[in-house]
């Protein structure tokens, strides 16, 4: 919100003037009107790695994060290049492996990746779309500095906490928005609709169904399933709904069993289908990676896009960036040490207290080590970890996140943040929401933004022109 001294930056400057004249006492108890709308709707998330999965309330803060137009034509342009070579990266892999041969990306990370599924070589999924909903998350450092952290091409989820938390601001600030244009966001969940239905297999007849399947309640992001599959005004599914019936998979209704043409799939691809990947998955659909393949059914994201989500791949999008499109990258990459290389590992073994340390497979915030926020033990630990397994982790610099303010006690008070935009992939092109998920870490002086972490959201405004 400040630049340099107590200027106000040009996208907060309308928002500012209305929060310097509001009550304060009027602000709180807005604030507290936003906890129990979350509560009473049931936004929550259950944490793992406990005895008993924890259900927790998000925090969500009341203060928006705001970009002007031109700070996000700059992102979605970046975003734009980054989403369309992943796909490109993806089909590749699985096909001619052209960036393999060209020897920009090393085989064996490929060949040698638990997320690359033998299965899907020679498969080409309707339309040649392989990441039908990206999650890219972005942190900023400068006025006009932003950088990718993370690709989220797997299964990302937070977008209906974006959309919960615009509706809670319109709500409870309806002149707000009377005053200051903030490009929409509400008409994600058709738009997610049409690109999936963009997208249906060759031997659809007729118009697609589209249907949400979901690992069930206890799944952490189940909240999510269930309101994307209200909000498209689509049946949501699990694994024994579903079945194999004249080469297509059909879905049970009231009515019998009815084909489905395209499954938005929350569940990971070991649980997908027991015949093909984890014999024991009870979450998953037999024979359904079958069907895909004949062209039966399109699965979203496809099968075999997590290779997409390993952070030592990440470390080479540049590369992948200007292979496919002959662009250098409009996004920056964060500095990213490969600890399954000898030199980078001693590097980072010598430099552990001053870096960020992730699993290549990690999600959600766990299993990673933030070295200013550590203690001598913490590292100590870490570093056996570390080189127990060294091919398991990257490395990358701690990184001056920018901050944005939240409404504390004392009033306003910065917090760090990152930015999480969703982009829809389908033969007619890419869309991408303007603004995304903004997640703040609650804590003074804390890096970790994951909700599993003690994280938060708030709303994300992209202006008009």
């Amino acid at each position: 919100m400040l630049g340099d001294g107590d200027a106000t930056r040009e996208p907060y400057g309308d928002y500012r003037r209305w929060f310097d004249s509001e009550d304060a006492e009027r602000l709180l108890r807005k604030s507290e009107q936003a906890e129990n709308f979350f509560r009473r709707t049931g936004i929550t998330f259950n944490v793992y790695g406990r005895e008993e999965a924890e259900e927790r309330l998000i925090p969500f803060d009341i203060i928006p994060r705001i970009l002007s137009a031109r700070e996000w034509r700059k992102l979605s342009r970046g975003i734009e290049q980054r989403v369309r070579a992943l796909n490109a990266f993806l089909h590749d892999i699985y096909h001619r492996q052209e960036i393999l041969r060209a020897g920009k990306v090393p085989w064996q990370l490929v060949a040698n990746n638990e997320a690359y599924l033998a299965k899907m070589i020679g498969v080409s999924p309707p339309g040649d779309i392989y990441t039908h909903i990206v999650g890219t998350d972005i942190v900023r450092t400068g006025d006009d500095d932003f950088f990718v952290l993370e690709d989220n091409a797997r299964t990302p989820s937070g977008v209906s906490y974006m959309l919960e938390n615009r509706e809670s601001m319109l709500q409870m600030f309806p002149e707000l928005f009377a005053k200051i244009p903030v490009q929409r966001v509400s008409d994600y969940p058709q738009a997610l609709r049409r690109s999936l239905a963009a997208c249906a297999p060759p031997r659809c007849e007729g118009k697609p169904t589209v249907a949400v399947l979901t690992p069930g309640i206890h799944n952490s992001a189940y909240f999510e399933h269930s309101f994307l599959a209200d909000q498209m005004g689509v049946e949501l599914v699990e694994g024994h709904d579903l079945r194999v019936t004249n080469g297509k998979i059909a879905m049970r209704t009231t009515r019998g069993y009815e084909p489905v043409d395209v499954l938005y799939r929350r569940i990971d691809d070991d649980f997908l289908d027991p015949l093909n990947f984890n014999p024991e998955s009870l979450l998953g659909v037999p024979g359904i990676l079958d069907v895909y393949r004949s062209g039966g059914i399109t699965i979203a994201n496809a099968p075999g896009t997590g290779i997409a989500d390993d952070k030592a791949i990440y470390s080479y999008m540049p590369d992948i960036v200007r292979f496919y499109t002959g662009e250098a990258p409009i996004l920056k990459n964060v500095e990213t040490w490969r600890c399954s290389d000898p030199e980078s590992l001693q590097y980072v073994l010598d430099n552990l207290a001053e870096l960020v340390v992730k699993e290549v497979h990690g999600s959600g915030g766990y299993g990673m080590l933030v070295g200013p926020a550590a203690t001598k033990d913490e590292v100590e630990e870490f570093r056996k970890k570390l080189e127990a397994k060294p091919n398991g982790y990257i490395a990358q610099p701690t990184l001056a996140l920018s901050t944005v303010p939240i409404f504390a006690d004392s009033g306003l008070a910065p917090r760090h943040v990152d930015l999480r935009p969703f982009a829809l992939v389908s033969p007619a092109g890419i869309d991408i929401t303007p603004g995304g998920l903004t997640r703040v870490a609650m804590t003074e002086g804390s890096l970790v933004v994951n909700s599993s972490q003690g994280g938060g959201t708030k709303d994300t405004w992209v202006l008009e022109e």
